[in-house]
């Protein structure tokens, strides 16, 4: 580990990391403490180094008026570089956009195919596949967005995402509907009630949304449970479950790979947790596939 000026370092794959101001700022006022206690890391292009790792303290530190910062060189070749990179976030999780983003760089730009990749990297060919599918259905719009951190990314891949492939110009439409809704804030679940009304429902609810103006189109798409009549308690008590039930598969989905998970303590007792939840799912969802086919039926 040595030293470095930070006005030294090529930025390059700068755009490959995803920005979070609520991190940044953490990691702002933890340097102000402490200084840099974790070296940046990168790889010697031309005996030039390229920061692969550390673009949040690369931005802290000359907000902070810092000149130089720790350094890791991880080798003089971009490749082997990326590969250390991924492989080392097994334990220090990359975002998937983040693993798909430097998966595909090593597939344009240094030719390695997906077995190659799935070699290399001791992942999968599926695992390889998956992330260079994820980025190559993407449009600019969209990459932007996710990667500038205003667009939160599982709400795009479980709420957004699908309707790409059944919607008629479903690439023009999703561009649309991220870029309205990106900066304000909104939930997973406020972006899921927003998506199935944009997707699926009138023009006139698409145009509101598209304008930015979203707390009326929320109101009018906020579930209608208490509200219902005709229902006995019982059947009034079922709604409430299955929205409950809709709610917290999408709080699980969206905190799942968040990196903050990572004590032995949360991890043995989440491991015992979700055995549970796995030997119940055939049974869960083929209930609840029985019931959606009942109510179909109305």
């Amino acid at each position: 580990m040595s030293e470095i000026e930070l006005s030294s370092l090529d930025l390059r794959y700068e755009g490959y990391r995803m920005r979070n101001r609520a991190d940044e700022a953490r990691l702002l006022a933890s340097i102000c403490e402490r200084g840099i206690v974790e070296p940046l890391a990168g790889v010697e292009v031309e005996r030039r180094p390229v920061l692969l790792n550390g673009f949040k303290r690369w931005r802290c530190a000359r907000r902070l008026g810092l000149a130089t910062a720790p350094y890791v060189s991880l080798g003089e070749d971009a490749a082997l570089g990326i590969v250390a990179l991924l492989r080392v976030s097994n334990d220090r999780a990359l975002s998937i956009l983040e693993q798909a983003g430097f998966v595909d760089e090593l597939k344009r730009l240094h030719g390695m195919n997906v077995a190659q990749l799935a070699e290399a990297l001791s992942r999968s060919k599926a695992w390889v596949s998956l992330r260079l599918g994820l980025l190559a259905e993407m449009s600019p719009v969209v990459r932007g967005k996710l990667f500038a951190g205003d667009f939160p990314v599982y709400a795009y891949m479980y709420s957004v995402r699908p309707f790409r492939r059944i919607n008629e110009g479903g690439r023009d439409a999703v561009d649309l509907f991220v870029t309205a809704l990106s900066g304000k804030g909104l939930s997973v679940r406020e972006i899921e009630q927003l998506a199935q009304g944009y997707f699926r429902g009138p023009e006139e609810l698409r145009e509101q949304i598209r304008s930015g103006n979203v707390a009326l189109p929320l109101e009018r798409l906020k579930p209608s449970v208490a509200r219902v009549d005709g229902c006995t308690p019982f059947e009034q008590a079922m709604l409430k479950d299955i929205d409950v039930a809709q709610k917290y598969m999408q709080r699980v989905m969206g905190k799942s790979a968040d990196r903050r998970l990572q004590s032995a303590a949360f991890r043995v007792q989440a491991h015992l947790l979700l055995a549970g939840v796995l030997s119940r799912s055939p049974a869960f969802f083929e209930s609840v596939r029985q019931l959606h086919d009942r109510c179909g039926q109305v």
